[in-house]
């Protein structure tokens, strides 16, 4: 039994703490680790390729790729042992050169590995407590040289090959940077470091025998063969903006070119934990990446400094900044940009620089960008999109859309289309979100979050709730297959709500652990579910109770799936096994082979199977489960798989629906040229009537011209005239104001003049003003400096006292020094007595002291047991009050519950009154709507009877046409076979005349000797040994035979063929019987119609007669004799010409009716002409003679 393959598409996330998680392959594909796969990323055309990690990993440690690109080192732990895997690029897929698996030393894991310029040798480092350092040859296995690099436990975060040297290797750590060399097949330290030890988190070579190295206090260093160049510390300082701003306080000397090669990421944890308190102010250099024209290095959270050489001076300085931008659709926007930047990278051409964070992101900028931004600092762009920086709980898919909503720790929810491997919607919000499951529609999400249960709406660029329920912790939430109902986990009870109403009509309990997972079935009508406490329920919605139910106490069960059919229930839980459940009891038992499986789906067909396991790997199976361990396994997650989905299978789908349409298209089409013929008759008709108005308009149009241009030459005369008025009105109006104008001109000079002479005068007085305050102030400047003088003089005087003061309070002090010693003296040795007594009194307190400090202790044990029950009964106490308050506000939650409730029902009964009314007439018209229905109704029976008719000879001509078509093919391969033979004869007959002219010539030879009979006799006895053979004697009998039974085989064929054409014959003169039987059924059945049309013409030509004989007696009854008899003669002449009309119609309605007759008689005559078809025995047509028989005894 072959098992399912599968592939993968597309991963959506990132593992930020591997060490150099993130490097450059060509120019347009970047490398990052995602799960338990090494993904390949093409920047332009999107795609992904993947490297899977090794069978049983339990996740990648660090990466490095060669300096030529073609080697891909990989360190894992595989069932706990560490493993060194390295892939070979170049080919495709990428496979696996070497596995170092196998070691002589002790080691737990390689947290660090870097290769040799040539690419032939590997450097890798081991964790703490033994820190080994590895120099390997790996293309051979061999182990060149090993040296413990720390004894103290130290963390190492980073070890590399310089640039242009494969003997000389870099490893830096908390407390430690060394410089070796390999020679002699040992690892020998070159450098002897100085100064107190730093935590040197990063280091990048720049040339041979220079480093530049970051530490966490965000200090630069620069080594050249060992020994300190330089030195630049970056402080964050606080703007006024409130934003930090990242500064060079000391530069010294610089740095020189740097190689375009990236620095591998240390642990992110062993960081944060090495780091103290009081450096966690400090920038912390994560990451340094070289390029041509100098390098960048992490500087704090969200930023990236680039230092570039001057070239003028051999140093560098700070070019520009880059940060991470403010995301607008984050909860706490100021956060978004305090990500710690773990690794860079330049692409190989320096054109973009990618770098990854410490929240799982991936950025990039292009280096053109920066350069543009020299006043502000610039900003990274998405490599991508935004990832999920926590774990994922909650899967969910849509059935009519390409969607999948995810739900995770990080308090958002992500939205994404797997057609075309994008982010469509994202937000973030306030509080977890534990699960989420998207609307069949794709319009609708809802999402249990940690304090209540939303139902969202998803809108073009947001996520709106639009709904809110009361309950918290919802940790598995669902949507039926038809959207119409969504089921919600609170615990151990399942809420199901309808979406129409929006409110709660069923709760289900039964489990007494809590519910891991839920399934509906294919129609909607049942519900799956289980849990912790080893329970599989099925549910009857309708009822809301159970159906089934298998308990198994023993095992949790992690994850529940239902056949397509609804028949078999899939569990798998902590027992390492995967159930096949039906009728409440298990009918089979799967192993896992030492594995948990966390989640199970079923493909919609039912027959593929997918399980996730607890070690983050994919089994792919086919149904009906094998005896034995027939699966697939992929490699997905470095962690357990927590959700799983099955997308629907669209093409199929819609390759039906495809077929479907085509097929009501063509009979839609055929219905509709039907009626287009008939409203383009209707059309046309309406054309003509319509060309008729548009010439009367066109006349209407044509005099009301005439009368807008005269209305027109009326109006212009009247506004010529009201121009001339206004004119004149306004010359006048234009003479008095220019007159004004004058006027105030005049008065603007006089004013003018006035202003001239007022300036003049307050120059005057102004400088009178001036030559009085400096005369003032001089006066007083002089008295000034008289004071200072005076004021000098006396300081003088008081420095000479004070220094006089000073001098005899020096002598005083010295004579109390020597007072003081002599009296100290004397107190010392009156101590030192005293002390000496205190000894002995001591000796005694401290015996008296230990029996004291054994009460003490006996009393602190007492004190410890109580305060430990005191504890404790304090402990127990605020869980009752914890559990006091919830229910509090439980209680007040119900109460707000059962208001908003009451005043819906109040609501809702108002609504109910309304919706009565409505009813009522809707019910009126619903019936006057049938009553219009029920003609249209049987019109469209009518009419579906007629297209079965249509369709049932359709099918019948079809079938004739496939017959005759055979009988085609069967024609073609006998003419096939006849030429076939022909060719043959012809062959034989070529052969007999070539063979004949042979013989002629032989016998016109033999002829020669005929007077010599002994020769003849030779020569023709020569011509029958030539010419006649026994083969040919036993040929020509075997001929006679062959040629007879061909006969006979031909006779037997042309035999059954004869008698199928008679069959077919007689069937097709059935099926033309039953047609002119139809024919003439229909003939007879309208002549008889036109029979009785004519019995009612006769009888009311009588009823005529009668009225008018009538209407003559009523004539007769007048007094005059002579006057009748002329109107009874009019009438006589009057009714006769009516009679004459009528007759004449009736005439041409007989002759219309005979014609049709006589055609039909014809397509009959020739149809009898056609062999195998005769005319119908006792079926005939009434004759035109006694038609017309019948209507002169009629008349």
């Amino acid at each position: 039994m072959s098992s399912v393959v599968a592939q993968s598409l597309h991963v959506f996330g990132l593992r930020a703490h591997v060490a150099n998680n993130i490097f450059f392959f060509d120019e347009q594909t970047v490398m990052f680790p995602s799960g338990n796969h090494c993904v390949k990323y093409n920047v332009d055309q999107k795609w992904q390729k993947f490297i899977p990690g090794s069978d049983k990993s339990q996740g990648m440690l660090a990466l490095s790729i060669s300096p030529n690109r073609r080697y891909l080192a990989i360190s894992e732990t595989v069932q706990e042992k560490p493993v060194i895997t390295i892939y070979e690029l170049s080919s495709i897929p990428c496979r696996k050169r070497k596995v170092l698996s196998n070691f002589d030393f002790p080691v737990q894991k390689f947290i660090s590995m870097a290769f040799s310029p040539d690419s032939k040798y590997l450097l890798a480092q081991t964790s703490a407590p033994e820190s080994n350092l590895v120099y390997w040859l790996w293309g051979k296995q061999k182990v060149m040289a090993i040296i413990r690099t720390d004894i103290q436990n130290n963390p190492i975060y980073q070890v590399s090959f310089n640039p242009q040297d494969n003997t000389q290797v870099c490893v830096t750590g908390n407390g430690i940077f060394k410089l070796l060399r390999f020679t002699e097949g040992t690892l020998k330290q070159t450098n002897f470091q100085r100064g107190e030890p730093q935590n040197y988190l990063a280091h990048a070579w720049v040339s041979e025998d220079r480093i530049i190295v970051g530490t966490d206090t965000g200090k630069l260093f620069l080594f050249e063969s060992g020994d300190q160049r330089w030195e630049t510390s970056i402080m964050v300082k606080e703007a006024t903006s409130g934003s930090k701003s990242l500064d060079i306080i000391q530069e010294s000397e610089s740095l020189i070119e740097f190689p375009p090669a990236s620095s591998p990421v240390p642990s992110y944890e062993q960081i944060l934990t090495a780091s103290n308190y009081s450096q966690l102010s400090m920038p912390q250099v994560f990451t340094i990446a070289a390029y041509s024209k100098g390098f960048a290095c992490s500087a704090g959270p969200g930023r990236v400094l680039l230092f570039e050489k001057i070239e003028e001076k051999d140093f560098y300085r700070e070019s520009r900044e880059i940060r991470i931008p403010v995301d607008p659709q984050s909860n706490d926007p100021s956060q978004s940009d305090k990500q710690d930047i773990l690794c860079m990278c330049f692409s190989p051409s320096e054109e973009t620089l990618v770098a990854s964070t410490s929240k799982n992101q991936l950025y990039s900028i292009t280096m053109s960008l920066t350069e543009i931004s020299k006043g502000e600092p610039a900003h990274f762009e998405y490599l991508m999109y935004p990832l999920h920086s926590a774990s994922i709980t909650g899967l969910a898919t849509c059935i009519r859309k390409p969607l999948i909503a995810t739900c995770s720790l990080d308090r958002s929810i992500r939205i994404w289309n797997y057609e075309s491997n994008t982010l469509e919607l994202f937000k973030e919000y306030q509080e977890e979100a534990y699960s989420i499951s998207l609307h069949p529609s794709g319009h609708y999400i809802v999402v249990g979050f940690a304090d209540k249960l939303r139902l969202m709406n998803l809108l073009i660029d947001d996520i709106r709730s639009f709904k809110e329920y009361s309950v918290r912790g919802c940790k598995e939430c669902a949507f039926s297959n038809g959207g119409h109902l969504f089921a919600a986990v609170n615990g151990n009870v399942i809420h199901i709500f309808t979406t129409t109403s929006l409110e709660n009509i069923s709760n289900l309990k039964g489990h007494t652990g809590k519910v891991r997972s839920v399934v509906w079935n294919a129609d909607d009508s049942k519900l799956i579910s289980g849990g912790t406490d080893g329970a599989v329920y099925e549910w009857n919605l309708s009822s809301g109770k159970r159906e089934t139910e298998c308990v198994l106490k023993s095992c949790s069960y992690n994850c529940v799936a239902i056949s397509p059919d609804s028949k078999i229930i899939f569990a798998v839980g902590s027992d390492q096994t995967l159930k096949e459940i039906a009728d409440s009891s298990v009918l089979r038992e799967m192993s896992a082979y030492e594995v948990v499986y966390t989640a199970i789906v079923i493909s919609h067909s039912g027959r593929m199977m997918f399980v996730g396991t607890s070690i983050g790997t994919i089994r792919a199976m086919k149904y009906p489960l094998p005896l034995q361990k027939e699966f697939n396994e992929y490699q997905a997650h470095a962690g357990p798989v927590t959700k799983a989905q099955i997308m629907l299978e669209l093409k199929t789908r819609v390759e039906e629906l495809k077929m479907e349409n085509e097929y009501q298209l063509r009979l839609k089409d055929m219905n509709y040229t039907e009626k287009i013929k008939e409203l383009t008759d209707k059309f046309v008709q309406e054309m003509e009537s319509l060309k008729t108005k548009n010439q009367v308009l066109k006349t209407e149009k044509d005099k009301q011209d005439v009368s807008h241009r005269e209305h027109i030459e009326d109006l212009l005369d009247k506004q010529s005239r009201e121009l001339q008025d206004l004119e004149s009105s306004n010359n006048q109006k234009l003479l008095l104001e220019y007159e004004k104008y004058q006027e105030l001109q005049l008065k603007s000079q006089r004013m003018q003049e006035e202003y001239e002479k007022q300036l003049r005068d307050n120059d005057e007085t102004k400088s009178q003003a001036l030559e009085e305050l400096t005369e003032f102030y001089e006066a007083k400047l002089q008295e000034k400096t008289t004071l200072l003088e005076e004021a000098q003089e006396d300081v003088r005087q008081q420095l000479r006292e004070f220094e006089e003061t000073k001098k005899q309070i020096e002598e005083d002090e010295d004579r109390e020094i020597q007072d003081i010693k002599t009296k100290y003296e004397k107190k010392l040795r009156d101590e030192k007595e005293s002390n000496l007594r205190l000894k002995g009194e001591t000796g005694i307190m401290r015996k008296k002291f230990s029996s004291l400090q054994k009460d003490i202790e006996e009393r602190t044990n007492d004190i410890d047991v109580l305060k430990g029950e005191q504890v404790k009964l304090q402990g127990v106490i605020k869980s009752l009050e914890k559990d006091i308050q919830g229910h509090k506000r439980e209680i007040q939650e119900r109460d707000e519950t059962i208001q908003d409730k009451e005043k819906r029902i109040y609501d809702m009964k108002k609504k109910n009154q309304e919706l009565e009314k409505f009813k009522f007439v809707l019910d009126y018209k619903i019936k006057e709507l049938k009553k219009q229905i029920e003609p249209r109704e049987n019109e469209i029976k009518v009419m579906k009877e007629q297209i079965q008719e249509m369709e049932a000879e359709l099918e019948h001509f079809h079938k004739q046409n496939t017959q005759l078509e055979l009988n085609i093919t069967e024609l073609w391969q006998k003419l096939r076979a006849t030429d076939q033979e022909m060719r043959r004869e012809r062959q034989k007959e070529r052969d007999l005349e070539a063979l004949v002219k042979r013989f002629k010539t032989d016998l016109h030879n033999c002829v020669a000797f005929i007077q010599e009979p002994r020769l003849l006799k030779e020569k023709v006895r020569a011509l029958f040994e030539k010419y006649v053979q026994r083969a040919d004697m036993v040929e020509i009998a075997g001929l006679n035979t062959d040629l007879q039974q061909e006969y006979a085989r031909q006779r037997e064929h042309l035999e059954k063929s004869l008698t199928t054409v008679k069959k077919k014959v007689v069937k097709e003169k059935e099926l033309h019987r039953t047609d002119y039987v139809r024919i003439m059924q229909e003939n007879v059945s309208l002549i008889k119609e036109i029979n009785e049309l004519r019995r009612e013409l006769k009888f009311t030509r009588s009823q005529v007669y009668d009225l008018e004989s009538a209407l003559k007696l009523t004539k007769k009854i007048r007094p005059q004799e002579a006057p009748e008899a002329v109107p009874s003669k009019e009438s006589l002449s009057v009714s006769p010409t009516m009679r004459l009309n009528e007759q004449e119609e009736t005439g041409r309605i007989i002759e219309m009716q005979r014609l049709e007759i006589q055609r039909l008689r014809d397509q009959i005559q020739e149809q009898d002409q056609v062999p195998g078809l005769h005319t119908l025995a006792g079926i005939r047509l009434p004759s035109l003679n006694s038609e017309m028989d019948f209507e002169v005894e009629t008349r």
